[in-house]
């Protein structure tokens, strides 16, 4: 079958790192991807089935992967080679629909019993990423043996399913697992400054998939979140920021003004803040977007790391001396700011309620897999939100 595969190559991480620092946007990219012709996965234990991908989603770390920026973090919880690709709507065996939760956690790997974190539903905190008779892999998309959904088949565990309503549309499935992300990080319950319940204004840095996700997210199951400042670069995201729930919109430079006017609090002479937002969701992870999100975030407020951030060097003067709560929102599981509904539940709901189809702004097939990935590097720029590669219309789609 074909598949796009990472190989474990220095050199050409080495090249993918050099390409996108010094010919981002120039046409070609560069790196351990290549399109091959590979046995489809076998099943590593009972309760594993095989699946078709239908569409799969480019993100954000799939990128950071393709241009050799990821965090050296990861490798020792990664397999070569691997499949990219975790934002999947794909059909089973018994002819349903499903997207997959990527994270590979005990059940998955057959280890009993289980760790705590996944005796609770929160796979996202297994410590067995690299046990049992799956190999190492935090997720999906990154272990050699489950395959992933940049491919023709793949497989996952019946415990990472979860089937897709007849009334979500494959455009608006393949969303479901960056909409489950943005769920679980808009559902961060952050004190108030002051420690009563009181009403909150929370900040949105980024307006790609993950930031337009959490702005729907928090106008849908935030209650107390009565303000939501989008922050975004170009005029697609701003309109689309608008229709999905922000209060309103600023540009990137813009955005302590934004703070000043709607917290009340003023600007010191070197530019910082005297106050701040409760609640600010960086969707970005970039250096800059960290320090802006510290330098707006409320003295005792919550500033929730949604966006993988990179490697960075940054002040953390304004988190120690406002007493800023800082917190990784990484996935998904059962929320119990929701009566303990599952993150994929609640973005199942809002998919088909916001009618995120819109998002998915292009697709391409796997052997075109150079100008998707360039797509959607510059989404943004481009006027595009989510890429995805369509596996719908491959002429040998089967199991063998």
């Amino acid at each position: 079958m074909k598949a796009l595969q990472v190989e474990r190559s220095l050199p050409r991480f080495a090249v993918a790192r050099i390409a996108s620092e010094w010919r981002a946007g120039a046409g070609g990219r560069f790196g351990p991807l290549r399109l091959v012709d590979v046995e489809p996965p076998s099943l590593p234990g009972p309760g594993w089935q095989r699946l078709l991908p239908r569409l799969t989603g480019i993100c954000g770390s799939d990128l950071a992967t393709v241009d050799g920026r990821s965090s050296r973090w990861f490798e020792p919880i990664v397999s070569f080679p691997f499949v990219p690709g975790h934002e999947v709507v794909a059909d089973t065996e018994d002819g349903r629909r499903a997207v997959i939760e990527p994270v590979l956690g005990c059940q998955a790997r057959g280890i009993v019993p289980m760790c705590e974190a996944c005796r609770d539903g929160r796979r996202r905190h297994c410590v067995n990423l690299t046990g049992g008779h799956v190999a190492p892999g935090l997720q999906t998309g990154y272990c050699a043996d489950t395959g992933g959904g940049w491919s023709l088949a793949l497989v996952a565990h019946e415990s990472q399913l979860h089937y897709v309503p007849d009334a979500v549309p494959d455009e608006a499935a393949v969303l479901v697992e960056p909409l489950a992300c943005a769920v679980h990080a808009a559902l961060h319950r952050s004190p108030s400054p002051s420690g009563r319940a009181e009403e909150l204004t929370a900040v949105v840095i980024g307006a790609g998939t993950l930031g337009l996700c959490t702005i729907a997210a928090l106008a849908r199951w935030r209650d107390d979140v009565t303000r939501v400042i989008a922050v975004a670069k170009y005029s697609h995201q701003r309109e689309l920021a608008t229709r999905l729930g922000a209060t309103s919109v600023a540009e990137p430079g813009e955005l302590r003004r934004a703070v000043r006017r709607v917290t009340g609090s003023w600007i010191l002479d070197s530019g910082q803040l005297s106050g701040g937002a409760p609640l600010v969701v960086d969707c970005v992870g970039s250096a800059a977007s960290l320090a802006d999100a510290l330098a707006v975030t409320a003295p005792g407020g919550a500033l929730v790391l949604a966006g993988m951030p990179a490697p960075a060097s940054i002040d953390l003067s304004p988190l120690w001396q406002r007493e800023v709560g800082v917190t990784g929102s990484y996935t998904y599981g059962p929320e119990p700011a929701a009566g303990g509904r599952h993150s994929f539940d609640l973005a199942f709901e809002l998919a088909e309620e916001a009618g995120l189809e819109r998002l998915l702004s292009a697709t391409y097939p796997l052997e075109r897999a150079a100008e998707a990935i360039e797509h959607a590097a510059a989404a943004g720029r481009r006027g595009a939100v989510k890429i995805a590669f369509d596996m719908r219309a491959e002429k040998k789609r089967s199991w063998n």
